[in-house]
């Protein structure tokens, strides 16, 4: 295999995007704009909008246009009963654990939440770092700047040894367009974004293995 890096994201990617856990933070975020910030109700979906597409992620917006406690907001979204939504996953456990490479989480999330998520799913043990939106702060993904902030934390300074595999097209395009391989871990699969698309984490490994570069 030709690579020596795998950056996994977290949410909606390491679990079904049908157990309602992204849908419950997304709701928090809402509660969140609009008992702790005081945002009318009716405007907050365009908002969210339009942070999102606009800097990356919600929180992302609300820094660069209001004042937030970066942290505050973040234990707010995340809290919630993660145990009811998600569950641990032997077969995804024995084909991570079976990669021959590093493995890293890289997730717009904060470490505090993958922490919990990966307990809970049993995978912690098989991650060598969580690089968090904290720590390529003031950035996130899909920003070109934090792509390079997640490979100085990994070490890695040639972005074609790397993989990122995530279920956000915008997300494996910017990966792709710094050099990384990226797998889009998606049923729908837009043109050009990304190098691969997974449904089935048995295909991993065989993808993997029959990628070729340039």
């Amino acid at each position: 295999m030709r690579f020596t890096t795998i950056f996994f994201d977290l949410d909606d990617t390491l679990y079904p995007t049908n157990v309602g856990l992204w849908n419950a933070i997304k709701e928090r975020m809402n509660r969140y704009l609009l008992e702790r910030m005081g945002f009318p109700e009716k405007q907050i979906p365009e908002i969210r909008e339009r942070y999102f597409l606009q800097y990356g992620t919600t929180l992302r917006g609300l820094q660069a246009n209001h004042q937030v406690d970066v942290q505050d907001y973040l234990a707010f979204v995340h809290d919630l009963p993660l145990q009811e939504y998600i569950a641990p996953n032997p077969t995804l456990r024995s084909i991570i654990a079976s990669l021959p490479t590093r493995n890293l989480i890289f997730t717009n999330a904060d470490a505090a939440h993958a922490e919990r998520v990966l307990a809970i799913l049993g995978l912690r043990d098989l991650f060598e770092a969580i690089v968090d939106v904290n720590a390529v702060a003031p950035y996130c993904k899909p920003m070109p700047e934090s792509f390079r902030a997640a490979l100085e934390i990994a070490g890695e300074d040639d972005p074609s040894k790397c993989v990122m595999i995530d279920d956000i097209h915008r997300t494996t395009r910017a990966a792709k367009e710094i050099g990384m391989f990226s797998i889009l871990r998606a049923d729908h699969f837009p043109p050009e974004s990304a190098d691969a698309r997974l449904t089935d984490w048995d295909d991993l490994i065989p993808l993997l293995e029959n990628s070729h570069g340039e």
